[in-house]
């Protein structure tokens, strides 16, 4: 049990450290808590080994799902059908853009910087253009773009190209 509070212990510190990291240098939280565990699993997996930062328990792949449902649930429940009718054109083309540069770009890094066979680097696409819509509507929402003029397009945009969240397209749209 001891073992269960000290990784979440470590977890807990590593996203305080994120959030003050966003605070003093004045960067989105989600930015910042990415680097920060990118670094952390590089310096903690070269120094103590990989399996510290549990990331194949259980429990820890169960609030990552959750979290993922949490924050596309939330993009959906910002959209507007009213908006969503007026502005879907601008609303798909920002985010087939934001799906398929980062994409192109990864699978492109993964198989000539990398060296990776094809199948793996379009993985990696897949895998980092559906994260890059999530970050999108998070530093959206911090920053404050959801108060503005581009408020309607912007969920609509991060939403239903994700991969992950149509389904919260469709209750927003039938639940207002």
């Amino acid at each position: 049990m001891t073992g269960v509070w000290a990784l979440a212990a470590l977890w807990l510190g590593l996203a305080l450290i994120a959030s003050l990291l966003s605070i003093w240098f004045h960067i989105a939280t989600a930015l910042s808590e990415i680097v920060v565990g990118t670094i952390a699993q590089l310096i903690i997996g070269a120094v103590i080994g990989s399996a510290v930062l549990g990331t194949d328990e259980s429990w820890v792949k169960f609030l990552s799902g959750v979290g993922a449902i949490v924050l596309t649930f939330l993009a959906g429940a910002e959209l507007d059908p009213v908006v969503f009718k007026l502005k879907w054109k601008e609303a798909a083309t920002v985010g087939l853009a934001s799906f398929i540069f980062p994409f192109l770009g990864c699978a492109a890094a993964a198989h000539y910087l990398l060296g990776w066979e094809v199948m793996p680097s379009w993985l990696a696409g897949v895998a980092m253009s559906t994260t890059s819509v999530a970050v999108v509507y998070a530093v959206m929402i911090e920053f404050g773009f959801n108060t503005t003029e581009a408020r309607p397009s912007l969920p609509l945009a991060s939403s239903p190209i994700s991969g992950r969240s149509p389904r919260s397209v469709s209750s927003s749209l039938h639940s207002r």
